[in-house]
């Protein structure tokens, strides 16, 4: 297993300006080798990361001299990582790679033999030792590096191979999660998660944030400081996200020993422009990586509903399943049984109840790994008819 500890770095002024350039150069090169891939595979060509590093090596410090005052790893790397992003957009796992933009993709790559890491420092190829603000947290091999920039902090990204990782649980019981939008998430014990909503909060702030960059004159250093000013926002925003997500999925991974969950359309709920923002303001799908990876740390079985699992229509208590069933309807009403109970609670002990029968469902090859099922319908539940 490996996982990825970002850690705050503390670089003076000369290693911040040796930062941008670097990752500049790292930006410059991805741009101008996807350029060159989009004009070979338009040709009838077959492109490769390989064939386009080696036709950049033969010159490139003859055409870009000033390549020479950055380490090689920042100019080398974009094209494996190209070929790794073509990879996944063939197979289906990502949109198209697209060219970058100053300010948006800041971060360059340094090769595990050329850094040393303390408790303190960290030693970087062309700028020394750079204080860190904590140590590294995981011990095993150091699997790759980068330098990132977030907003106007710079951060070192070291992803460490662990093996075989593992956390003990503290509890052995069975979860369902029903993610919404007004309460984040409802448990099938009743506990409702609150959303922080933490974009919606800060959308005055930032508005007169973006204002004031706007009456900047371009290129200014004004200007250029208040745009560091709306990317503080945004970072802390991200931040306050985050931390609402990693504490809800430690917690279910670290109580429970089965935790079910929907698989959400999310790419086509966010084409809802109404409740677009609301959805990105949650996190569905930060949600849904969390849950996977703690699932393996901890032993937990994670349980996905297949997306067309009528889970909020369908009584909790007797498995009738409505016909329809309106967003406005908070409250859902068995016509069969008589049950009435909270929707997002319905639909939640539906989860829970789909995560006890996990043990008849088959195992899939999945991102969330061994441990994650993907679940149909239940075949003892009966359809309402009028």
């Amino acid at each position: 297993m490996n996982l990825t500890h970002k850690i705050a770095l503390d670089p003076t002024h000369q290693q911040r300006g040796y930062f941008a350039r670097a990752a500049g150069t790292h930006r410059f090169v991805w741009n101008l080798a996807l350029e060159e891939w989009n004009c070979q595979y338009a040709s009838g060509g077959k492109p490769s990361g390989q064939k386009l590093k080696a036709a950049f090596n033969a010159d490139k410090y003859d055409r870009y001299p000033w390549l020479k005052d950055i380490h090689r790893d920042a100019h080398a790397q974009p094209f494996a990582d190209l070929q790794a992003a073509f990879g996944n957009f063939f197979a289906g796992r990502a949109d198209k790679p697209a060219f970058k933009r100053k300010g948006e993709h800041d971060a360059f790559y340094v090769a595990n033999d050329k850094l040393s890491l303390s408790s303190t420092h960290v030693r970087l190829p062309k700028v020394g030792k750079v204080r860190i603000r904590e140590p590294l947290r995981f011990a095993g091999k150091i699997a790759s590096t980068r330098v990132v920039r977030e907003a106007d902090r710079w951060f070192l990204c070291v992803s460490v191979d662990l093996g075989e990782y593992h956390k003990e649980r503290t509890g052995n019981g069975v979860v369902g999660v029903d993610l919404g939008l007004t309460i984040m998430a409802t448990l099938s014990t009743g506990e409702k998660v609150q959303n922080p909503r933490p974009l919606q909060k800060a959308q005055e702030r930032l508005a007169r944030a973006q204002r004031k960059v706007s009456r900047r004159v371009k290129g200014s250093l004004n200007r250029h400081k208040q745009k560091k000013r709306v990317a503080r926002i945004h970072q802390c925003v991200k931040n306050i996200r985050h931390d609402g997500l990693h504490k809800l999925t430690t917690r279910c991974c670290h109580e429970n020993q089965v935790v079910a969950i929907e698989d959400l359309n999310v790419s086509g709920m966010v084409q809802n422009h109404r409740l677009a923002r609301s959805i990105s303001d949650v996190g569905f799908r930060e949600f849904r990586i969390m849950l996977g990876y703690k699932a393996k740390i901890y032993g937990t079985r994670l349980v996905v509903a297949d997306r067309f699992f009528p889970s909020s229509k369908t009584c909790s208590a007797c498995g009738c399943i409505k016909d329809t069933l309106s967003l406005a309807e908070r409250v859902f009403e068995c016509a069969a049984c008589g049950l009435r109970i909270d929707r997002d609670l319905n639909a939640a002990l539906n989860l829970e109840q789909l995560g006890r029968a996990s043990a008849e469902v088959t195992t899939t090859d999945m991102p969330g790994g061994v441990n994650e099922v993907v679940t149909t319908p239940r075949a003892n539940s009966r359809r309402l008819t009028k």
